[in-house]
């Protein structure tokens, strides 16, 4: 193990609560275990550790946030998606396979989502020319946390989003009864709203969505004209 994932684990552990691991733990339904470190906190300790120990860079960067990631408790892989994010302007394109990877282990919305719209979504920016090999693959895919990273990856992209191909995804997944996907769905057309509400009302009014993506949907566009 790196010095630096041994050094940072460490670290985190010394601040763990076993008291408020057990309603974190529960809030998850009780799928990972918890050090007990909530979002401020863990936010507060993770920056003055790398003020006190810089972190590494290039592949050696990957190296500690793939170790730490692999650690047992939630706030690690937490922890490394920040990681991940501070190398993700220096990544090869070769490193969309660790994202997927990310996308299918230890995998809950807390975590796809972010790795989803944050990492895949940048890198996907940055090389185009992957985009139909991979979402094209997970939107078939029999994981459904790649079909909802298929959805959610251009959630940033506002004016550059592929709106034919966030439609075409969205049709292709329309009669899931996954409430993931549905809820996908629904955020995926409520954050292309804000761009092109007229777009997305026709395609709302034109497509079977189920109740919970039609009312995700439009629940931005209904709110601002109320």
């Amino acid at each position: 193990m790196h010095p630096y994932s041994e050094q940072l684990e460490a670290y985190f552990r010394t601040h763990a609560s076993a008291k408020e691991a057990i309603p974190m733990a529960a809030y998850m339904r009780d799928q990972f275990p918890f050090l007990g470190i909530r979002t401020p906190e863990r936010s507060q300790y993770l920056r003055q550790f790398m003020q006190a120990n810089p972190l590494p860079k290039g592949e050696e960067l990957v190296q500690v946030a793939d170790e730490v990631w692999s650690l047992p408790e939630r706030e690690f892989q937490y922890v490394a998606m920040i990681l991940y994010e501070k190398h993700r302007k220096h990544a090869e394109q070769a490193h969309i396979d660790v994202l997927e990877h990310l996308v299918t282990d230890k995998s809950w919305w807390d975590t796809v989502d972010l790795i989803s719209s944050r990492l895949i979504g940048f890198h996907l920016a940055k090389y185009p020319e992957l985009i139909t090999s991979y979402t094209e693959r997970w939107i078939e895919s029999d994981n459904f946390w790649l079909q909802r990273a298929a959805l959610l990856y251009q959630l940033s992209y506002k004016k550059n989003t592929d709106e034919e191909r966030l439609f075409r995804y969205i049709r292709r997944r329309a009669e899931e009864k996954e409430f993931f996907i549905r809820k996908a769905i629904g955020w995926a057309l409520r954050e292309y709203s804000k761009t092109n509400e007229a777009a997305v009302r026709k395609f709302v009014a034109e497509t079977a969505l189920s109740p919970l993506s039609q009312k995700e949907a439009l629940k931005h566009v209904e709110r601002k004209n109320a």
